[in-house]
């Protein structure tokens, strides 16, 4: 194949051009007649024609690669390898896809984003970590990862070399190269070696970076850092070595330039008020200030404090600020680092004094003096500043910076400089104090970074300036340019070497390559009369200048074929750099490189009072790094023996060199995209250059000269199958196949070499390659259409022949059945016609009958309702008559009555709260008593320090009596009201009398009637409204005094305590038995009344029994109709007799009158006031009885009184109660005699519980109910009587020890009486203090029982009250039907039977209830004596007797067969075996043996010996063996760590014995589950609470180590189980291209731990088997999804974070193939039924991953993406699209338009979510690990102990 049949119609290629350097170009049609016709597209986007002239085929235009091979990650893998290929490669991946790295062979071609990048997190780190440099996409991770890789595998020490021209990132491409051997050299953590090494970093950048035109942080020093390791490879220290600072800038910057960083960072905290001694602040006037460039004296304007505009050093540049830079911040950074890195506060103070010093010496101001002299004002602040900083003499200085010695044989002269070269005197010691300190600052950096032991081996880090050409050129720009010759020697050497070593070892034939070799020009630098030694030869000559040293050039070097003279210029020459031609300037070339400082500065610098100052110029200098300085001689002899700066630069770039001939080198090259600083913009001009400067053109050049597209046979036969026949393929032999396909191709065998496992081409072939596989593909394409068209035309003809066939046989039909459809129309519409006529006269028929009926039916409608309505008014007329009279009755009786019960309810009211205020106030003072009792010891103190505050109380007290007298005033005022409210009822029994009258004329004046009524409405409203008001106010009048009375009761009783403590106490304990007793009388009381009450009633029924009225045949049925009410109202007092019987607490102290509520609930027409009627009160209704009415309301007061006694006997019954409940007031030696009660009946618990066992079993066995309940009261009482015996023994014991120490404090608190300083002597008054506020807590909590109380009082009154008024409402109702009968005797004598009738049930009823309350009472409390005594033994809840009682005799019970034992479910053991059962169950118990066992049989058993424990109280024994459990499994997870079946085991018993001790520890919320016998069983004397936290602790750290081994062993699998294998057929997932691979790297070439078509089932069997594992040894279910939950994502982070560092990945046919790898994981998770518990939902991201490679990526589908992919972060999203490469050329890229939109999409969706900025996902993260309560439902009882376990020192009871 020749290169012109490349050259064809439609051939892209690469045509010059001004701006863009290559622009892309189209042939027109064939090359021929060395004319070639191209099309393009101008800068307007224009399209153009033009016919390029080329002499031979040499000259022809490059030709362009294939689209599918645009973008590559490594430039040497594109199949044309020339400048615009490599210039439009990196456009593409720069702007593109956003990817600033790129391989070029062994060089990484890094390009400034000028943009943060998401890519150098710890999770980049993690993920290039134990990968090749080409297995992910480039990175400078990965070039570190390679050095370290090389390191440990070759044993041999590596370097990197980070080169570029300022502002291309080369200082941040070594930091990132730094922090990645710090974070994986050691653990995850750094150590502080790491810490000090990173810490260099800010100071360095402080003192050797500045601010270019080109670079915000331009590094102005070459350093070479090399990482020292250990044997195990982690960093043990560090070196660093620099090279040629730019000293000049410390006195000069350009236009838009800086000084170096520090200066700047120390004025802005001089400005935040720090550091003021350097008189940074003071506003001073400088002799440059604000002169720009000029470098005489000005007169200044104003300065700002400590602004660097203030000295000359610092504002030459007119740019003092950069953006986005706080200085400040960066020197408080500063400083932090100085600390780290063990320089202290004080050592840090002298630099800055030093760095001060130098800013103020700039603005010394010097004059022109008499003559050539100059001199220095004697006013001089910056001077005198400097003296005082550097602690030098200020006379010297001043007279040194103007003067200098000259020695001429025997005598010294004193010549003075003239103003030029003062100034320059004063600016080389600026250059000569800054570079000292630079030297020192590297020094003490090194002296904290030297190991203490020898490096085994170490990786360097060469951070060093490019090559650089300005419009002038000095001395610097020399140096630079000779240090980039030597290193791309170097790489020309290595790169060849590589390159030539690939070649034999896949033993091919190859010719030696010719690259460019720039020695001719190192030699014209550095050999004998080249420029630097002529230029150290004319600097040793007195008179020495740049112009006899350029002529000196122009002479001896003309010889040279790299050096020229320019043709306008007799000042500069030309030097052919490898890179372009440089010209550079002499002047200033001998001055820099002598470097020249007056000694007698030096010696007055020497003479410095700062230590640091005086070290600086005194110290012996050490070793090549510190830079050399000539010093101006006093002698001849000293004058050769300094070396120049140049010579040392040689010197030291040849030691350089040969630490990186001696160590394997890689490279960065660091590109500046433009000059402007723009992010992702990319200069093809600026790009050029450097890549032309930098050496990766000539990398490709190298490449291409050999065989640069590399493939394995594999691949290659994968790629091109399609250009060979099935004859031709040999599976066993990949070569032969391979060489046939190729010979079928290519004819010249120079264009490609069989290796030995690789198949090399020559630049093009693979494009040649593509284009034929292509056009094949189109072939098969055009046949595949030709067959399908065919087949879909012909298919197309039968179907419409089919249908013509179709529409004939329905046209026909159609016309057939419309004939004969007319047909049957015709005969229809004769019919039809007939049925209508007919239809119609019959219709006329109906509508005639229809009407006649209706008019007959309306006039008998008419004659109906008219005799209707006159039935109806006559029926009417006599139920109005009927209705007004019996209103006009009604309403007489209910005013009549409501006027009446108004009284009484507010008399009795009255009366009410009057008796319940005196009640309230003696049961406060009995209740408030016995509670100040509690705690008195401890009010004394307390009281003690009140006394001075009760004073002040006195007065409120006295305020709040005048309140009281206020509020009493006020309540007189409401008694009036009251009064007011009586006369109101008698206004209205008026108003009654008055519509009474009216209703005489109600048939003549029924208006007027309406207006009465109504009138009568309002009124009674009114009324009605003023009641409830006065109510209102009332009850909070009522209120307000009941708590001002509280107040004063509360402060009297506080003030009664303060005076009479010791006679009040024993007054309460007095009162308290006197309460008893009163108790007792008033239950004699209330039986003495009771008895009298009854024969009041018995007299009661003689008295009246004469005259009540008997009922006859005549008068049942009006008896029973006015009886109705009564007896339903008995009725529903019985039904809540019956309540208060079930409910109420009848038990001690809680008696209660059932017959006196009865009667309260039925005397409600007791309450009227029968006989007393007022005077003149005609509306009053009077009702007569026969005889003694005064009997009748002499029983009714004895009620009433009786109901008083009954409410008194209640409230007293209520306070015994609580009295009784609450603990009595004992003294101390009753109190401790109780606690021992209390311990010594917890001590017996135990062993009385078998005991009550059988009891009840007893109970529940006997069949006869009598002689159970018997037999268990004669066992309980035997084994009562034998519990309080030996009890009292003990207790007498410990009472006698309690009271002793009872005596001992009281003879204590006796023994201080008043003296105060005595009782402080001990901090008692602290003591004091706190039970002060133990007392006022106390009260406070008495204030609120109290008021808990008094609600409670409330409401019971209140319900009380509402009952009674709902009862009154009743017993009203019925009093108005009998009234409204009339007034004669017979309803009189009725009423009155009516009230003795039910008086006399009541009363019967109230002895039957009173009976039956005394004998449920009694009962009752037996019942709870004995549930006492159960529950105090240790016995339990009782069982009910009352339900067991009621068991019928002859219902069948089951019959419960007993065991031959019953035991207990726990082991006996000898706590001298404690450590033999910990070995045989813990270090000893293998997985395989264990897996035989029940699940978790180990903890059962550990389990059961503490319950042991547990059962004999001993809390050593329980300590210790819970503490043996804990440190075994701790000994055996540490060490079988590796083991998965140990791990696994021990994490499944430990979360079992985790559970036991919560199933069983008595907690409510874990005995839900819980049989009888399990709650029984569970633990009474120990809280283990704290130790089930240690067990869970444990069961972390053994659950982490199960993720780990499971991770580790997952690990190898995930990227060729998901990403790589390819189980779908047909589906090719190779990356497309010409696929070269790692050609030039000699990094390891590590093959895949298995094969990708292998790897799929590895990993399903790998998770089979975990699962197995975890389910054998009886894992909890919801922990195993926790694991797989874990170990999913943890798969999906490592395909996915490989996927996104992998182009080749990123395309259609592989997001088909792991999506169908990630289907098999779903499937395992249906399989092992985990899918349900969301295991599969954390491969979510890798899915829409999968997904979003499939997706349709048009315009209308940027919405579905983005809603598919949420998941899915922005980052991760958008680097997916950069990367996705289409699979052939018949699939189209992914137009950047589109990513552009779906990233706006994704903006929206990421407001405000920071996980939105990360690329890759973290594989460190871990999911909360949670352990779910899981009881068994194991008896402990039936657990067996196993022969081979050999536990004979068990004991199972």
């Amino acid at each position: 194949m020749s290169v012109r049949e490349l050259y064809v119609k439609g051939a892209r290629v690469w045509i010059p051009d001004p701006d863009q350097v290559w622009r892309c170009a189209e042939l027109t049609k064939d090359y021929k007649n060395n004319i070639v016709a191209v099309v393009y597209d101008d800068a307007q986007g224009v399209e153009r024609t033009e016919d390029l002239v080329v002499k031979n085929d040499e000259e022809l235009p490059p030709l362009r690669n294939p689209d599918i091979l645009i973008g590559e990650n490594d430039l040497t893998s594109l199949s044309y390898l020339h400048e615009p290929a490599v210039l439009y490669n990196l456009q593409v991946r720069f702007c593109n896809q956003n990817a600033i790295y790129t391989y070029c062979g062994i060089v990484l071609v890094a390009i400034n984003p000028y943009d943060e990048m998401p890519i150098y997190g710890p999770d980049t780190i993690s993920a290039y970590r134990g990968h090749s440099m080409g297995d992910l996409d480039p990175h400078i991770f990965a070039v570190a990862e390679e050095a370290f890789t090389q390191m440990e595998r070759e044993n041999k020490d590596q370097s990197i070399i980070v080169s570029g021209e300022s502002g291309a990132g080369k200082t941040v491409s070594a930091k990132y190269a730094m922090r990645y051997f710090a974070t994986i050299s050691g653990s995850d953590s750094e150590t502080q070696i790491e810490k000090k090494i990173l810490a260099s970093n800010p100071i360095m950048e402080a003192i050797g970076n500045a601010k270019t035109t080109r670079n915000d942080n331009s590094s102005r020093f070459g350093k070479y850092i090399e990482l020292d390791f250990t044997p195990s490879y982690s960093i043990m220290g560090a070196n660093m070595r620099t090279y040629l600072l730019e000293k000049s800038r410390v006195v000069f910057q350009a236009p838009d330039e800086r000084n170096y960083h520090i200066f700047y960072q120390l004025c802005s905290a001089a400005e935040q008020g720090k550091l003021p001694h350097l008189k940074l602040r003071k506003p001073m006037r400088f002799h440059y200030l604000n002169q720009g460039l000029q470098e005489g004296p000005m007169v200044a304007s104003k300065p700002r404090k400590g602004h660097q505009d203030n000295f000359h050093y610092l504002k030459q540049g007119s740019s003092p600020h950069i953006d986005g830079v706080d200085d400040a911040e960066d020197f408080i950074e500063t400083c932090k680092a100085f600390s780290l890195l063990g320089i202290n506060e004080g050592m840090q103070e002298q630099i800055f004094r030093i760095l001060a010093g130098i800013l103020h010496l700039g603005n010394v101001v010097l004059e022109e003096g008499n003559g050539d002299s100059s001199a220095i004002s004697t006013g001089d602040k910056s001077l005198k500043t400097v003296s005082e900083l550097l602690g030098i003499d200020l006379e010297d200085i001043r007279k040194w910076l103007c003067n200098r010695k000259i020695v001429s044989g025997r005598e010294v002269f004193t010549k003075p400089m003239t103003l030029t070269e003062a100034v320059f005197s004063r600016d080389a010691l600026s250059k000569h104090i800054y570079a000292k300190l630079f030297d020192w600052i590297v020094t003490q950096i090194n002296k904290c970074f030297a190991a203490k032991a020898k490096p085994y081996r170490f990786i360097g880090v060469l951070d060093i300036y490019g090559f650089e050409t300005f419009e002038i050129n000095s001395f610097e720009q020399f140096c630079i340019n000779y240090a980039n010759e030597k290193l791309q020697q170097q790489f020309n050497q290595h790169v060849f070497k590589l390159e030539q070593e690939e070649y034999v070892k896949e033993q091919i034939e190859w010719e030696f390559i010719n690259f460019y070799d720039n020695q001719p020009c190192i030699d014209l630098i550095e050999s004998k009369l080249g420029i630097l030694d002529l230029l150290d030869e004319e600097c040793r000559m007195p008179r020495g200048s740049d112009q006899s040293w350029v002529e000196k050039l122009y002479d001896k070097c003309k010889k040279w074929e790299h050096f020229s003279k320019p043709r306008l210029s007799n000042t500069s020459f030309l030097i052919a750099h490898f890179a372009d031609k440089v010209g550079y300037e002499c002047a200033g070339f001998l001055e820099k490189n002598r470097d020249t400082v007056s000694e007698e500065q030096i010696n007055i610098l020497k003479s410095s009072q700062i230590a640091l100052v005086h070290s600086l110029f005194t110290e012996k200098e050490k070793g090549a790094p510190p830079t050399k300085v000539k010093v101006l001689p006093t002698g001849s002899k000293s004058k050769q023996m300094k070396k120049t700066v140049g010579s040392q630069f040689r010197d030291s770039l040849n030691l350089l060199m040969m630490t990186l001939n001696s160590t394997t080198p890689h490279y960065v090259r660091c590109i500046k995209p433009n000059d402007e600083k723009m992010a992702f913009t990319f200069d093809p001009t600026r790009a050029i250059q450097q890549l032309r400067a930098c050496g990766v053109l000539e990398t490709v050049r190298i490449s291409a000269a050999g065989y640069p597209s590399r493939w394995t046979y594999n691949e290659f036969f994968c790629r091109y199958r399609v250009l060979c026949n099935s004859k031709d393929i040999k599976r066993n032999d990949m070569r032969l196949t391979c060489e046939k396909i190729i010979g079928n191709m290519i004819n010249d065998e120079d264009k490609f070499k069989f290796g030995r496992t690789k198949i090399f081409f020559r630049a093009g072939q693979v494009a040649y390659m593509e284009k034929l596989r292509a056009d094949r593909l189109s072939a098969c394409g055009v046949m595949i259409q030709k067959h399908v068209r065919m087949f879909l035309h012909r298919n197309r003809y039968r179907t419409m022949r089919k249908a013509a066939v179709t529409i004939q046989k329905y046209t026909r039909g159609l016309k057939a059945r419309r004939h004969v459809h007319h047909i049957r129309r015709t005969a229809a519409a004769i019919k039809i016609q007939a049925a209508i006529r007919g239809w119609v006269k019959r219709v006329q028929y109906k509508r005639l009958v229809y009407t006649v009926t209706q008019l007959q039916a309306h006039a008998r409608g008419a004659w109906a309702r008219e005799k209707y309505q006159h039935m109806r008014r006559v029926r009417a007329a006599i139920i109005i008559q009927k209705n007004v009279r019996m209103w006009q009755a009604v309403y007489h009786y209910k005013m009549a009555m409501r006027g009446m019960i108004t009284l009484q309810g507010l008399v009795r009211c009255f009366l009410a709260k009057k008796q319940l205020k005196k009640l309230k106030i003696e049961a406060r003072s009995v209740e408030h008593q016995r509670k100040l009792n509690k705690g008195l010891e401890n009010k004394i103190i307390s009281l003690q320090q009140k006394l001075t505050e009760a004073k002040l109380e006195v007065g409120n007290v006295k305020t709040y009596k005048e309140e009281i007298v206020t509020l009493k005033e006020q309540l007189s005022e409401m008694k009036g009201v009251e009064t007011q409210l009586k006369n109101s009822s008698n206004r209205v029994s008026e108003l009654e009398a008055m519509v009474a009258k009216l209703t005489q004329e109600v048939e003549a004046e029924r208006g007027e009637k309406m207006d009465v009524l109504s009138e009568k409405e309002r009124a009674e409203k009114e009324n009605r409204e003023l009641v409830e008001k006065l109510n209102a106010e009332n009850a909070k009048l009522t209120e307000e005094l009941m708590n001002a009375k509280k107040e004063e009761a509360k402060k009297e009783g506080e003030e009664l305590l303060k005076r009479k403590y010791e006679a009040e106490k024993q007054q309460m304990i007095m009162e308290y038995s006197e309460e008893k007793s009163s108790y007792q009388r008033l239950l004699k009381e209330f039986n003495r009344l009771e008895q009298k009450n009854e024969q009041l009633e018995e007299q009661m029924a003689k008295m009246t029994g004469g005259n009540s009225h008997k009922r006859t045949a005549s008068n049942v049925s009006n008896l029973s109709g006015a009886s109705d009410a009564p007896t339903e109202l008995v009725r529903d007092d019985a039904s809540e007799f019956n309540s208060i019987i079930v409910d109420d607490d009848v038990g001690y102290g809680s008696v209660r009158s059932r017959a006196s509520e009865a009667s309260d609930n039925s005397r409600n027409l007791e309450s009227i006031d029968w006989g007393s009627p007022q005077k003149g009160d005609t509306s009053e209704i009077r009702i007569p009885v026969p005889e003694k009415v005064e009997d009748i309301t002499l029983v009714l007061q004895l009620q009433n009184k009786v109901r008083e006694l009954e409410k008194e006997r209640r409230t007293m019954a209520k306070r015994i109660d609580q009295l009784e409940n609450s603990s009595s007031p004992l003294d101390d030696s009753q109190h401790a005699q109780e606690l021992i009660r209390l311990q010594e009946l917890e001590m017996e618990n135990a062993k009385l519980k078998d005991d009550l066992n059988r009891l009840r079993k007893s109970i529940a066995d006997s069949e006869p109910q009598n002689n159970r309940i018997q037999e268990f009261m004669k066992q309980f009482e035997a084994l009562q009587d034998e519990l309080e015996r030996r009890r009292e023994e003990c207790i007498q014991l410990r009472t006698v020890l309690a009271n002793r120490a009872h005596d001992l404090r009281s003879l204590t608190q006796s023994s201080y009486g008043k003296d105060v300083d005595i009782v402080n002597e001990d901090g008692e008054l602290a003591i004091a203090y706190q039970t002060q506020k133990q007392v006022n807590r106390q009260l406070e909590d008495e204030l609120k029982s109290e008021k808990q109380r008094h609600r409670e009082a409330e409401t019971e009154y209140k319900s009380e009250l509402d009952r009674l008024r709902r009862d009154n409402d009743r017993q009203q109702k019925l009093l108005a039907q009998n009234l409204t009968k009339g007034g004669g005797s017979q309803p009189e004598t009725l009423l009155q039977s009516e009230i003795m009738r039910l008086t006399s049930e009541n009363l019967n009823l109230q002895g039957q209830v009173d009976n039956l309350t005394e004998q449920l009472k009694k009962y009752k409390r037996s019942l709870k004596a004995y549930a006492k005594k159960i529950k105090e033994s240790g016995g339990g809840d009782p069982p009910d007797l009352l339900d067991v009682a009621a068991t019928t005799e002859g219902e069948a019970m089951p019959v419960i067969r007993k065991k031959e034992r019953d035991y207990m479910g726990m082991f006996e053991y000898d706590r001298r075996e404690e450590m033999q059962i910990i070995r045989v169950l813990i270090y000893e118990l293998k997985p395989r043996v264990a897996v035989t066992f029940l699940p978790g049989l180990p903890a059962y058993i550990l389990f059961m010996c503490i319950r042991h424990t547990d059962h004999i109280n001993d809390d050593e024994k329980v300590r210790s063996l819970l503490n043996n459990i804990v440190n075994g499994v701790k000994r055996v997870i540490k060490k079988r760590h590796e083991d998965l079946d140990s791990t696994v085991l021990w994490l499944s018993n430990t979360l079992r014995l985790l559970h036991n001790l919560k199933q069983y520890s008595g907690d409510k919320a874990f005995q839900a589950e819980n049989t009888v016998k399990q709650n029984e069983q569970s633990l009474k004397n120990f809280d283990l609470s704290e130790y089930r936290q240690v067990l869970s602790d444990i069961a972390v750290w053994i659950y982490n180590g199960v993720i780990k081994l499971m991770e580790e062993k997952v690990q190898p699998l995930i990227v060729p189980s998901i990403l790589e294998h390819e189980a779908i057929a047909g589906l090719s997932g190779n990356k497309p291209g010409g696929m070269r691979g790692r050609a030039g790297s000699v990094a390891r070439e590590l093959e895949s731990p298995v094969e990708p078509q292998k790897a799929l089932d590895l990993l399903l069997k790998e998770m089979t088997q975990f699962y197995r594992t975890l389910a054998m040894f009886g894992t909890d279910p919801e922990l195993i999804t926790q694991v797989f939950r874990q170990i999913f994502y943890f798969i999906c982070a490592g395909s996915l974070n490989n996927l996104l560092l992998r182009k080749d990945m990123c395309h259609w046919s592989k997001g088909m193939q792991i999506r169908y790898n990630l289907s098999h994981l779903e499937q395992w998770t249906r399989d092992m039924r985990l899918h349900e518990a969301g295991v599969t939902d954390t491969l979510a991201p890798i899915i829409q991953a999968a997904q979003l490679l499939q997706a349709r990526k048009t315009d209308d589908d940027v919405n579905s993406i983005c809603d598919m992919c949420d998941k899915l972060s922005v980052s991760q999203i958008i680097k997916i699209l950069n990367l996705y490469t289409p699979a052939d050329e018949f699939e189209e890229r992914v137009p950047i338009s589109f990513i552009h939109k779906i990233q706006n999409k994704l903006q929206e969706r990421a407001e405000g979510e920071q996980a939105q900025a990360t690329l890759l996902m973290n594989t460190k993260f871990a999911f909360p690990v949670r352990f779910p309560f899981n009881p068994s439902s194991i008896h402990l009882e039936d657990i067996e102990l196993p022969e081979s376990l050999n536990l004979v020192m068990l004991k199972k009871v």
